[in-house]
């Protein structure tokens, strides 16, 4: 007698979920073809001026908000690529709190709402807002972590805006990054520099010139 398993989607997430904790996957590569081709006109519009093949597919494992281990993919420059898994692996090691990582062309390239999401994200071909200037996201050099809750707060005015209570940073609150911390060292330490110290404070956001 034959046996009929239906595998349901919660059962390949649970196998997923036992896979992963039996071995973390940190990886780079360049651009898969299909990544390429989710990425366009999303994070890669048509009018961009950059070289794919100067950019890498970084795969990390992190720990979620709800303590388990969960799967995450993150676009950056090559240059920058075994680096940025490395600053991850530590993350991981150190179980940081990380909610979502994943490429922001699941939220159609629209910043908003991957930061209202949770989501940390990489490469995103986009100017700085308010400017006619490429953001270093535009270069891969850039990575948002936890932007819920470490907005951006320019002139007095809190991005995202459903982030205001995130807003006084005295208030510590599961994902926030503060100068010293875990994810800070991580990325300060290899040359990285954190928004959360300019005048007009950007938490969520760690970039690096090449």
């Amino acid at each position: 007698m034959n046996m009929i398993v239906n595998f349901n989607q919660q059962n390949v997430e649970i196998i997923k979920q036992q896979e992963w904790e039996r071995k973390p996957i940190f990886s780079c590569s360049t651009l898969p073809e299909e990544i390429q081709n989710d990425m366009k006109g999303k994070s890669l519009p048509e009018n961009a001026q950059i070289d794919t093949e100067n950019l890498a597919y970084v795969t990390v494992s992190y720990y979620g908000f709800d303590e388990k281990l969960h799967q995450g993919e993150i676009v950056v420059h090559q240059k920058l690529g075994e680096e940025v898994v490395e600053i991850f692996k530590e993350l991981y090691e150190k179980k940081y709190p990380i909610e979502k990582v994943e490429r922001i062309d699941q939220y159609d390239a629209n910043d908003v709402k991957s930061m209202e999401a949770n989501n940390s994200s990489g490469f995103c071909y986009r100017l700085v807002e308010g400017t006619n200037r490429l953001s270093n996201h535009a270069k891969g050099c850039a990575i948002d972590i936890n932007p819920l809750q470490n907005p951006q707060i320019k002139n007095g005015i809190v991005y995202p805006s459903v982030s205001e209570k995130f807003a006084n940073r005295e208030n510590r609150e599961k994902g926030m990054i503060e100068k010293g911390d875990a994810v800070y060292q991580a990325f300060i330490k290899r040359g990285w520099k954190w928004g959360g110290e300019w005048k007009n404070p950007d938490y969520q956001h760690f970039e690096k010139e090449i």
